[in-house]
């Protein structure tokens, strides 16, 4: 397993974590090619918890739900991670073909502040909402034939009771 992880990022924290629930479980190729067709439009980040006010689209249908949005800045720090992790994987010796985003995780950082000049002389904050990101691919585990079915023990009340219906037919 290979990890990656940046803090205190200046991206908003609720797109972020939107799209890193979007990656999550995929190959990092497959993950790769999604964030970059994010960036161009192609496609979209289903939006299911930080939902309020976030358009619908057609692109997020494949998702099973209707708003979608496209966090360019979100995806390119993805991108990053993603990134640094398969730099890890090739100084590890790991093969980056079969690598998986496991897990991934985005935790808010604290709020960088600034101000804002309102009407009659007032002050507002205007606060910016970075995030901590941590990921971690592992190599895909092969997949495992399943074995063939095994007749279950009979207990010996149980191999009477069919030896007596046996005779009977």
């Amino acid at each position: 397993a290979v990890r990656s992880q940046g803090s205190y990022l200046r991206v908003h924290f609720k797109n972020t974590r939107e799209a890193a629930q979007a990656i999550k479980g995929l190959t990092l190729k497959k993950a790769q090619d999604y964030l970059e067709a994010v960036k161009d439009h192609k496609r979209a980040i289903p939006f299911r918890r930080f939902s309020g006010g976030v358009g619908r689209t057609a692109q997020a249908k494949v998702f099973g739900v209707s708003q979608g949005r496209w966090p360019v800045k979100s995806a390119e720090f993805l991108l990053g991670l993603l990134k640094n992790a398969e730099s890890n994987a090739e100084v590890k010796g790991l093969s980056t073909d079969n690598l998986v985003v496991r897990y991934i995780q985005v935790n808010q950082a604290p709020p960088q502040r600034r101000r804002t000049y309102r009407a009659h002389g007032r002050i507002n904050p205007y606060m910016s909402h970075p995030c901590h990101i941590e990921i971690t691919l592992v190599e895909a585990e092969k997949e495992v034939p399943k074995a063939e079915a095994v007749a279950p023990r009979l207990t010996k009340k149980r191999a009477v009771q069919k030896a007596i219906k046996a005779s009977r037919a």
